[in-house]
């Protein structure tokens, strides 16, 4: 069985993030595996996955500024927002020119409110939108904040189609968790009036995680390589070295004076360098939220 810790996979096109998961947890020898973040099918590139005790962490890396290389066409509407859906507008796109897509883009950046896609897993009276968007439904869903720190327009490429011209659009997106670029894509068309889907997306960095320490599928199955605990607690979060009695009491979930380091999490260590929790501070006091070392 693997030590614990995180994978980070360069995911291929066409699986899930559960089929990563399935596949990886067959690499570790062990079911205690899960992800930080979602892709969609289409999407490839960075998916961090926890092992063992690192699951504990999923959820807190799930919440860190993302990047992503996208591709946006403009000019035509699908009824998923991307390349995966059936075309639902088509409007020719000739008139738009480079000017117009980057003050579109730059309209779409900052604190914005987005509008989930119609197919996404947010759950509207119980039920997951996506269920209802295949049973033939359309749902309201509510806006959203989001932050989007950059949507950088890169080169725009025209596209000859039977019923009018398209455009390409190379983009790269920084932004908070929760964002759907898809949705991004969808809004970008619409307020150029010509309607757009993504077509292509990359996630080129989870938190501190990026594709230069991505492992794709063939070469974890060669070689299983696992960023351990105290390395990836160290990487994503601020880092406070404990006294024996400060640790003492961490690791029996009790709380220890603040450091001022920030609200958290962080990234508490042992004397010996192990990690032995990641805490929030309140006040006067940092608290343990998720304790990785054994009450001895």
């Amino acid at each position: 069985m693997a030590d614990s810790g995180l994978v980070v996979v360069d995911k291929p096109a066409g699986w899930t993030s559960h089929d990563v998961v399935a596949r990886v947890r067959r690499l570790a020898g062990t079911r205690r595996v899960g992800h930080a973040g979602t892709l969609d099918p289409m999407a490839t590139g960075v998916l961090v996955v926890g092992v063992e005790k690192a699951t504990k962490l999923l959820g807190h890396l799930a919440l860190t500024e993302k990047v992503y290389e996208a591709t946006i066409r403009l000019g035509e509407s699908t009824n998923t927002d991307d390349a995966e859906g059936e075309p639902v507008g088509r409007v020719p796109a000739d008139a738009v020119g480079e000017a117009a897509v980057r003050a579109g883009a730059a309209r779409l950046t900052g604190p914005i409110q987005q509008v989930p896609p119609q197919v996404s897993a947010i759950k509207v009276d119980g039920r997951r939108a996506y269920k209802s968007a295949r049973a033939g439904e359309r749902v309201e869903l509510a806006a959203r904040t989001v932050t989007v720190s950059e949507f950088a327009v890169g080169a725009l490429r025209r596209v000859e189609d039977p019923h009018g011209t398209l455009v390409d659009v190379d983009a790269r997106v920084v932004c908070s968790s929760g964002t759907y670029i898809r949705a991004l894509a969808r809004d970008l068309g619409a307020g150029l009036g010509v309607g757009g889907h993504l077509t292509a997306l990359r996630r080129t960095r989870v938190g501190p995680y990026g594709l230069d320490q991505a492992r794709t599928l063939e070469e974890l199955t060669a070689r299983f390589d696992v960023v351990g605990l105290d390395d990836a607690v160290a990487a994503a979060f601020p880092r406070r070295d404990l006294t024996e009695d400060e640790a003492r009491r961490i690791a029996h979930g009790g709380r220890i004076p603040a450091a001022r380091l920030g609200p958290g999490p962080i990234g508490l260590f042992g004397p010996d360098g192990s990690v032995l929790a990641l805490a929030e501070e309140v006040g006067r006091q940092a608290k343990p939220t998720v304790v990785f070392a054994p009450a001895g």
